[in-house]
């Protein structure tokens, strides 16, 4: 099968960083640790499996663990725990985190993810690093 997903992926750029987190209620003290932070994202995809590790500078890493399909326990950018159910949809993963709706893609070898929260468009890029 393709394992389209699998791979490192460096923080590149975002758009609509800050208007983004404050609207899903991030501490200011997070909003600024985030901002144009070097987050490494390292996905193993096997099929319907998915290993979704962040690495962020100083070495704190969180890791989201899911079956496309099947509910899950995640972690949200905020640290917040909660249990939902990606899907995939023409390529691209799915999922609605309790304040946000969040998708992942393949784009061009970049890893582009797209948040929403009460129409506000949050997207990241991050290029291919292995």
């Amino acid at each position: 099968g393709q394992m389209a997903f699998t791979g490192k992926y460096e923080y590149e750029g975002d758009e609509n960083y800050d208007e983004f987190v404050k609207k899903i209620g991030l501490p200011s003290d997070k909003i600024e640790m985030g901002r144009n932070c070097k987050i490494v994202t390292e996905v193993v995809q096997n099929g319907n499996d998915f290993t979704w590790t962040q690495h962020f500078p100083g070495g704190r890493t969180t890791t989201n663990t899911f079956t496309v399909g099947k509910e899950a326990d995640m972690e949200t950018m905020g640290g917040r725990k909660f249990k939902a159910t990606v899907k995939m949809e023409g390529g691209k993963l799915v999922a609605e985190f309790p304040n946000y709706h969040h998708t992942a893609e393949i784009c061009g070898g970049k890893l582009v993810e797209i948040s929403t929260s009460s129409g506000v468009v949050y997207k990241r890029t991050s290029k291919k690093i292995a």
